[in-house]
């Protein structure tokens, strides 16, 4: 894809500011899920291969939490939301207020799978609607899945199964924490979207944000 080549660093911070509108719809969110005040920031947007981002994550082999739907309407593609398995115990440490939640507690298992599962449609629905009013354009999320898995087997699963395949994958780190001026130290969670939109996409993506693709 010729047109990858000649992704900016204008257009990286398009993808921020999405990011951030998204996260500032989520914080929103999950500040009256948890019933105090979130505060949530994109830190860093990058656009890295398929075999980079397996890489990037740590190899396809390492466990993670992930949230994947498909997106459907002008810009078709693949959306996951990911957590490592100690984020998603933080996050849930902190939804549920019980410093003893474990994922190898097998009687927690489905409080923990619906405490994600409302973190990852959050995330995505606001995400997903930021950026359908900034492009103008009709999108579409499928129902959000959730999967608990090595991350080779999560992020292809999503792929082959809807027989799409991507070359490119934009990556929006997300970082989610307490916004407490009374504490100096706060733990935060870190979890990264993937954006992948199918081929012809990407072009149409940025179009519809005003953002050239002329060098």
């Amino acid at each position: 894809m010729d047109y990858m080549n000649r992704i900016s660093s204008k257009h990286l911070d398009v993808l921020k500011e999405i990011g951030n509108i998204g996260a500032g719809h989520s914080a929103t969110a999950l500040s009256k899920l948890l019933d105090k005040k979130i505060d949530m920031n994109v830190p860093n947007v990058k656009i890295v291969s398929f075999n980079e981002l397996m890489e990037w994550v740590g190899g396809p082999e390492v466990v993670i939490a992930g949230v994947f739907l498909r997106i459907e309407g002008e810009i078709p593609g693949s959306l996951f939301f990911v957590l490592s398995i100690e984020q998603a115990e933080r996050f849930i440490k902190q939804l549920l207020n019980d410093d003893l939640f474990s994922f190898h507690k097998t009687d927690y298992d489905e409080i923990g799978f619906s405490a994600l599962q409302e973190l990852g449609n959050i995330l995505t629905g606001s995400y997903l609607s930021s950026l359908s009013d900034l492009t103008d354009l009709s999108i579409y999320p499928s129902v959000p899945a959730l999967s608990i898995d090595m991350f080779g087997a999560v992020i292809s699963h999503g792929l082959i199964e809807l027989s799409h395949v991507s070359d490119f994958a934009i990556v929006i780190d997300t970082i989610i924490k307490e916004d407490d001026p009374c504490e100096e130290h706060v733990d935060s969670v870190k979890g990264h979207f993937f954006l992948l939109p199918d081929p012809d996409s990407f072009k149409k993506l940025f179009d519809a944000l005003g953002v050239s693709d002329e060098t």
